[in-house]
């Protein structure tokens, strides 16, 4: 994992979907001071009123501040599971995914057996220009013990992350000889397109897992490279993606539409948060065949970018029917520092559709996802009832639905056979990740030197392999379960493959093996000889 967010090698399950929207979308509406009408005066009145009695006569000495915390998020919580409240010394954190970068040492770590050990030090880092190498294990930070006394991420992280410009001590045990680093803090960019490679001679494919600041020039960039290897046709994933800026979506829709097509619009109580955007001439990628993947944890911006190209009839949608948010936030900067992100207006899509489901009934909202999995809609697409009177129709005329996210044109189920109860304890434990880092330590040199295709298409994970795999795990007090390594023989062959090549290639070696698990991905590829029927009827 690197310094900032866990690592993303892990196996998806319908009943835990780590989505992060909290994030949403964010449009750019600056805080403005308005005087307060006759009735919201007389409410902070009351405010002050209580809030002066518990500092002066309550039984016990109380922090204020923290009471005005809890009543804000509580206060946000009854208007809609999206506005929120971000502490002054929770903003930075809060604002590291969506800023596309952070201030920290650049390195990549995992924690083995209570060790943390670098998996990578992160390119352009200040780690990487002072020779930190992979392998390495970080013992001490500035003098205090990290090693063997029950480290978790969060703690690494605290201690390695502070502002550009200052000093930490570092060190490190490298195989036995003790070395210290004095690292200044950098900034260390994030990425937001995970991977782009070729399919096949004309099939890219592009991994986007959030709509950060650096996204759009991220995407760019990939798209310009697959171009230069004969793409004409793209698989665009995002699948888990949770959202981010809503402009990025709308710069990404811009290079697949011509011009005049409308992306979005959006409607808000006050007039200032209406909007509409339209496409330029600009898309440089406007009529190469087009097939967007979506899942349940595809949210907000991906709504959008999907929910426009839909519309617009430019491309084909597969997969699952997305997570349903369809509210804007913008973010009000407050006097101490801390940051207001407010629902200010709804989202449409061209033909009129508001994705976002229902939310009045909070504990059904939380529970949506499990209460799909169970209903059986992850299985069945026939499962999910639409509401006619929400029945919209595309450019073409074709049949789409609002009421709760972006139902694709084609529709595939869960596949079960990819979940595996063992397979997720030795990721849970780390079991895998340590196996898999040594195996690629100790066969670098050969591997490397064969290089990556070679490793696709010809390195097979042997019955040894996942021998020594399961002794890992029983080090780390994982139990075998030898009926799924035989049922399921080929998943983690994939997957341990999968992170050899990781560890070796990074997100350019991960993806290309671990999509042999997609089942959208690989359903999507045989899917574009049906591209002309968005011309007709709805699949």
């Amino acid at each position: 994992m690197s310094e900032n967010r866990n690592s993303k090698n892990h196996i998806s399950l319908p009943l835990v979907l780590c989505l992060g929207l909290a994030a949403g979308i964010f449009v750019g509406t600056s805080f403005s001071t308005k005087k307060s009408s006759g009735e919201v005066g007389d409410d902070v009145q009351k405010l002050r009123e209580v809030l002066t009695q518990i500092n002066e006569e309550y039984v016990d000495t109380i922090n204020t501040s923290n009471l005005v915390d809890d009543a804000i998020q509580q206060m946000l919580h009854k208007l809609d599971p999206h506005s929120s409240y971000i502490p002054a010394k929770d903003r930075i954190a809060a604002n590291e995914d969506l800023r596309g970068n952070f201030d920290g040492i650049g390195v990549e770590f995992n924690i083995f057996r209570d060790t943390i050990v670098v998996v990578s030090p992160l390119s352009g880092g200040p780690s990487e220009a002072l020779g930190i190498q992979s392998g390495d294990k970080i013992i001490r930070v500035d003098n205090k013990n990290l090693a063997g006394v029950g480290v978790t991420s969060a703690d690494v992280m605290k201690a390695l992350k502070g502002p550009r410009g200052t000093e930490v001590v570092v060190t490190i045990l490298r195989r036995d000889k003790e070395i210290d680093y004095k690292i200044i803090r950098d900034k260390i960019p994030q990425y937001s397109v995970d991977v782009s490679y070729m399919v096949d001679h004309e099939i890219g494919y592009i991994k986007v897992n959030r709509f950060a600041a650096t996204t759009y020039e991220e995407f760019h960039t990939a798209m310009a490279k697959l171009r230069e290897k004969g793409m004409k046709k793209l698989v665009l994933d995002l699948q888990g993606n949770p959202g981010g800026y809503m402009n990025i979506a709308i710069d990404m829709a811009d290079d697949f539409l011509s011009s005049g097509k409308k992306i979005v619009f959006t409607k808000g109580k006050d007039k200032k948060n209406n909007s509409e955007a339209l496409s330029t001439a600009r898309g440089d990628f406007e009529s190469g065949d087009l097939i967007v993947l979506v899942n349940e944890g595809s949210a907000s911006a991906s709504e959008i970018l999907s929910g426009a190209l839909q519309d617009n009839d430019r491309a084909l949608i597969v997969g699952r029917r997305s997570f349903g948010k369809g509210l804007v936030q913008s973010p009000y900067d407050l006097s101490d520092g801390s940051e207001l992100r407010l629902t200010v207006s709804r989202y449409y899509t061209p033909s009129g559709r508001s994705i976002q489901k229902p939310y009045q009934d909070e504990d059904e909202y939380a529970l949506d996802i499990v209460s799909r999995y169970n209903h059986g809609e992850f299985f069945h697409a026939d499962s999910i009832k639409f509401n006619d009177s929400l029945k919209y129709v595309t450019q073409n005329g074709r049949t789409v639905y609002g009421g709760g996210g972006i139902m694709p044109d084609y529709f595939v189920p869960l596949d079960t056979s990819l979940n595996s109860h063992y397979l997720n304890e030795l990721y849970t434990s780390t079991s895998i990740q340590e196996y898999t880092f040594g195996y690629a330590e100790d066969h670098r040199a050969a591997l490397e030197k064969k290089g990556f295709e070679s490793f696709l298409k010809n390195f097979i994970v042997t019955d040894a392999m996942i021998n020594q795999l399961v002794k890992v795990g029983e080090r780390n007090k994982v139990k075998p379960d030898h009926k799924e390594l035989r049922t399921k023989k080929k998943l983690f062959q994939v997957h341990i493959k999968s992170q050899i090549a990781r560890k070796l290639w990074g997100n350019d070696g991960f993806y290309p093996v671990f999509n042999e698990t997609n089942e959208i991905f690989l359903q999507s590829i045989k899917l574009f000889d049906h591209i002309p029927e968005l011309n007709r009827s709805k699949m």
